[in-house]
């Protein structure tokens, strides 16, 4: 309980952005979906890029098969991180099932110990105060977002990107994980002009096999 305790504390850093970002969601959901699909969006996949992914497909004039095969490309990132994951989740598989839920890129950060191994309860807890920013912050855009106008105004467009270079720098280690997110970048950069949405990310997760060999 104590590690959850502190998972807390450090998921507190993140619920200002992620409040933000689940408001700026709600608003450019809710004319796509409405506000209730939009809700319910937020609560049933709670990932961020994913579903910013989906509601542009369909915004787009894209279709529900094609807004959702976004959405699950640009998910998929998260195979490798659960697969690493795996070893501290406890209990059967369901609940095993459910605790991965719990897994988001920050909480997934935070909660590594450096070794290889990660900490399952700092993460959950980091989680939980993230949740309920982005479920109010998208509740807060659907239903009231004509008060608050347009998100580019107050530059929420640009936090997006510098929530995940702050998560990436705090990762950052000249030896290991600089290459990866060298050939990474690169790999986006020269797929995001024609690639359709998602699959830029998916590919550029493939620079992390990198970090499989054995460090020295």
């Amino acid at each position: 309980m104590a590690r959850m305790k502190d998972g807390i504390k450090a998921g507190l850093v993140f619920t200002i952005p992620t409040f933000a970002l689940g408001a700026s969601f709600g608003i450019l959901a809710e004319p796509v979906m409405g506000a209730g699909a939009a809700i319910a969006m937020s609560i049933l996949v709670f990932g961020g890029a994913a579903q910013f992914g989906s509601v542009s497909v369909l915004a787009a004039g894209g279709s529900v098969v094609s807004a959702v095969s976004a959405g699950l490309l640009i998910n998929a990132r998260f195979l490798p991180m659960r697969l690493a994951m795996a070893p501290a989740l406890k209990g059967r598989p369901f609940r095993r099932a459910v605790e991965a839920q719990a897994m988001v890129d920050a909480s997934w950060a935070l909660a590594q110990r450096g070794d290889g191994r990660f900490d399952r309860e700092l993460m959950i807890g980091a989680t939980l105060p993230q949740a309920l920013c982005w479920w109010t912050g998208t509740a807060l855009g659907a239903f009231g977002g004509s008060l608050i106008g347009d998100p580019d105004t107050f530059g929420l467009d640009a936090m997006f990107p510098a929530f995940y270079l702050a998560l990436l720098v705090g990762e950052m280690d000249l030896r290991h994980t600089l290459p990866s997110a060298l050939l990474g970048a690169a790999i986006a950069i020269c797929l995001v002009p024609f690639a359709p949405p998602g699959v830029p990310v998916v590919a550029a997760a493939l620079a992390a096999l990198l970090g499989l060999r054995e460090r020295r």
